[in-house]
């Protein structure tokens, strides 16, 4: 019997399990992670070192521990200097990801580790059964679903029959794609946003002049991609107030900066196509077409560019997290849902009692920022907050 079972293993489920641990409200015998990957943050770490990505784009004081200036504090410990870029301290990568695994190394967390994936989830009066696809059965008093939208994978309409067939059209973050050193040439990114601008300017560093990014609209220049009003009461105190969740969802999809790179970025992008290493085109593409070994996009207007890779950094479909035990769950319990299909829950985050949300599933009550770093440790706060 465990305390608490916490169903995602990324940056969410990892920042909820250490703020628990440090707050004194279970025990690493009594707390439960399950993932379907052998590590903490996985796909975090396989997707942005996939893309190239050197720093992020979260402030220093958001990370997976409780202390905001924990980061910072670890890297003046280190004895070589480490980055933090601009005013806002934006940690490099390797920073970033050295910080997390000291911080769950201190926790023993992979000590509380369950690789596997979630089957169904159940209450028995007061106590909840989870059922793993393996098998496993394993109680629980309190649950926390930390599960991402990140296997819900964005594909343009143009581009389903290639995918499907698995042809030379990838998303990005898909694991079929394996290293972009390892692509035919040349390679077409699909995108406007910052997955889209981390991944074109890695590949123009590998293959100068190989590479093209398409994108449907202008570059949209922004530090974050939401105001940072929206990590504190100067646009939550306004947003709390609001009963009406989809006024709630219009306001989120609002406030986010869809799209958008911040202007480091954009100073790099800028940089390469002067030197001839990347080139940029605006257009929608609407058609593929295989020929002579190589896919040929057609655009709107009619022209048309060759292909031997093309790479879509197209985000993921926002809908509720594609998972059959969740939907089961949710039916079962007459767990409340907003129009959207997201959760209708407490301001402790919790759904029903000892059920907890965090990560795209606490957006509605976390606000635009839900999903994010800040989002994690505002969840975890919350979370924390709520147990006596």
């Amino acid at each position: 019997m465990f305390d608490w079972v916490i169903i995602g293993g990324g940056i969410h489920g990892c920042t909820v399990a250490n703020f628990l641990l440090k707050n004194g409200k279970t025990t690493r015998e009594k707390l439960l992670i399950i993932d379907p990957h052998p590590e903490p943050m996985y796909e975090w770490r396989r997707n942005t070192e996939k893309i190239g990505m050197e720093f992020l784009r979260s402030p220093s004081v958001h990370h997976i521990d409780v202390d905001p200036m924990s980061l910072h504090n670890y890297s003046s410990q280190l004895k070589e200097e480490r980055g933090f870029y601009g005013q806002y301290d934006r940690p490099s990568l390797d920073l970033f990801n050295e910080h997390c695994s000291k911080v769950i190394e201190s926790q023993e967390i992979l000590e509380s580790w369950h690789t596997g994936s979630v089957g169904q989830v159940t209450k028995l009066e007061n106590i909840w059964l989870i059922q793993t696809e393996a098998g496993r059965e394993i109680l629980s008093r309190n649950i926390v679903i930390a599960v991402s939208i990140n296997r819900q994978l964005s594909i343009p309409d143009w581009a389903e029959q290639f995918y499907r067939e698995k042809k030379n059209i990838y998303h990005v973050f898909e694991e079929r794609l394996g290293k972009l050193e390892d692509i035919k040439l040349p390679a077409v990114v699909i995108g406007g946003g910052i997955t889209a601008a981390h991944s074109a300017i890695k590949l123009a560093g590998l293959f100068p002049g190989e590479v093209t990014l398409v994108k449907r609209h202008p570059f949209r220049v922004h530090s974050f991609d939401s105001d940072p009003g929206w990590l504190g009461p100067k646009k939550l105190s306004c947003y709390s107030k609001i009963e009406d969740y989809d006024k709630r969802r219009a306001l989120i999809q609002n406030a986010r900066n869809k799209g958008s790179i911040p202007r480091e970025l954009f100073c790099n992008i800028k940089r390469l196509t002067k030197n001839n290493k990347l080139a940029v085109r605006d257009g929608e593409a609407v058609l593929a077409e295989e020929k002579a070994d190589k896919i040929v996009l057609r655009f709107k207007t009619g022209d048309a560019i060759k292909a031997g890779t093309v790479i879509l950094a197209t985000g993921f479909n926002p809908s509720l997290p594609d998972r059959g035990w969740l939907r089961q769950l949710i039916n079962e319990q007459q767990l409340k849902c907003a129009n959207c299909g997201y959760p209708i829950v407490k301001k402790s985050l919790e759904w029903c009692d000892h059920l907890y949300v965090s990560g795209p599933l606490a957006e509605l009550e976390i606000g635009p920022v839900s999903r994010n770093i800040a989002g994690a440790r505002k969840a975890a706060e919350r979370i924390a907050a709520s147990i006596i």
